[in-house]
């Protein structure tokens, strides 16, 4: 094989490839939630069951070995891009059926277990692909493009859907619609990736003796996981510190979409899309940016209590809009990009302690396993939550929002941090 095909220039395939790994994603966990709103599912059925579909991801560090044992890691990422878009197709012709809450959930799942194999195998390709130096240049790179899927799926396809649903005066039609053009969208980068991505010469699924030893290697690293020191605190702070936010995520949206008489703000299904799933994500990703610039300034262990206030105070807001119920899209979206920006900046410090529990000799890997305990930390309380908000009401399930923040601080009591981690070194 020529070199030309070996290498390929990572602006080329970068960009595309994590935009591709952001909508998903963002689709799975999100735009599943307003979509099964707008279609009159309870928030009780849609809260325990798009919350099951974190599962993947929080199981995603026990398959991943079997990613690098079976294939090349380019062949998985093409083959995921054409489960992803067929699980789009699926979501999109089963929701004019009588069914459409089981089938298209089904499909649904099918989605979350591509999407979350994609991953392992776009970030296995990312370090094969390049050199050192190039995947430390393109690391601030890959994470923009990943937001910018965000905003497309929370932002423009959910505009888009909020748009089609008042010309055609059908919700379950918009919905199809929405989906096929996502469907279509994989198709396109199906076909460009086919193309375009490298072929590294050292993208080789494992040799048998080489099986052998990563699975030997899987289950040794997986038991030095739970062998660290305090690994109890460890486990509660990242389970406790998103404990509120896990279930906040899973009702904001159907808040404000729900109309005022049962407590909601009454917003169209754009209006959503441009407060929450816009103005929203882009506060979001200014305020991780803001927590890296600060952090790097004066370290985790300096910043970690701001943060851990800064993202769970902000949850306020959602009490005030729920006791006002005004739908001026100003104030609304002046609350949200508060809220969204203290999560934006507390939730640095949270994956900055995610990385800072995985440094040693297996750091990937326990990096790995760190953030399927922060799925699961997300999974389990987000699958309560609308069941929740039904038997209280909207006010009373805020409340109990700023409530459950409680847990987070006290955990972060017991937490023990280097002074010096995150502090930028200066030449």
């Amino acid at each position: 094989m020529s070199s030309k095909k070996n290498y390929r220039n990572p602006w080329l395939w970068i960009p595309s490839l994590y935009y591709a790994e952001g909508i998903p994603y963002v689709v799975v966990m999100s735009v599943s939630v307003i979509m099964y709103k707008r279609l009159e599912i309870s928030n009780t059925e849609i809260a325990l069951y798009t919350s099951w579909l974190y599962l993947p991801w929080v199981i995603k560090p026990l398959w991943s070995p079997f990613v690098d044992l079976i294939g090349k890691k380019r062949n998985w990422i093409i083959l995921m891009q054409v489960l992803i878009g067929a699980g789009l197709a699926g979501v999109a012709l089963t929701i004019p059926t009588s069914n459409f809450f089981q089938y298209s959930l089904a499909f649904l799942w099918l989605l979350a277990f591509s999407s979350a194999t994609h991953d392992i195998a776009a970030d296995g390709f990312y370090m094969l692909g390049l050199s050192q130096g190039e995947q430390s240049f393109f690391v601030g790179i890959r994470s923009t493009f990943y937001r910018l899927s965000m905003i497309t799926g929370q932002g423009v396809l959910v505009i888009l859907a909020g748009y089609l649903e008042k010309s055609k005066g059908n919700i379950s039609l918009a919905w199809s619609i929405t989906f096929l053009i996502i469907a279509g969208l994989f198709g396109l980068f199906f076909i460009y990736h086919k193309f375009i991505l490298p072929y590294p010469t050292n993208d080789l699924p494992a040799k048998k003796e080489e099986s052998n030893s990563i699975l030997k290697e899987f289950t040794k690293t997986f038991v030095a996981f739970f062998k660290k020191k305090n690994i109890g605190i460890i486990l509660g702070f990242i389970l406790l510190y998103r404990l509120a936010e896990s279930q906040l995520v899973k009702i904001a949206s159907p808040f404000l979409l729900d109309s005022k008489n049962v407590g909601g703000i009454g917003l169209s299904t754009s209006e959503v899309g441009l407060v929450y799933g816009t103005i929203g994500i882009i506060c979001l990703t200014l305020g991780g940016i803001i927590g890296g610039i600060v952090i790097s300034k004066k370290g985790l262990k300096f910043w970690l209590w701001p943060m851990i206030l800064s993202i769970n105070v902000p949850d306020i807001v959602y009490v005030i809009l729920a006791y006002v119920q005004t739908s001026n899209l100003w104030f609304v979206g002046t609350m949200v990009a508060f809220e969204q920006l203290g999560y934006g900046f507390g939730f640095t410090a949270y994956m900055l302690y995610l990385i800072y529990i995985s440094d040693g000799e297996y750091k990937t890997s326990h990096f790995a396993i760190a953030t399927g305990f922060m799925a699961l930390g997300m999974m389990i309380p987000g699958m309560w939550s609308g069941w929740l908000q039904e038997l209280i009401g909207y006010k009373l399930f805020f409340i109990w929002i700023c409530i459950a923040t409680i847990p987070g601080f006290i955990i972060a009591k017991f937490v023990k941090i280097d002074e010096n981690f995150g502090i930028k070194k200066s030449n």
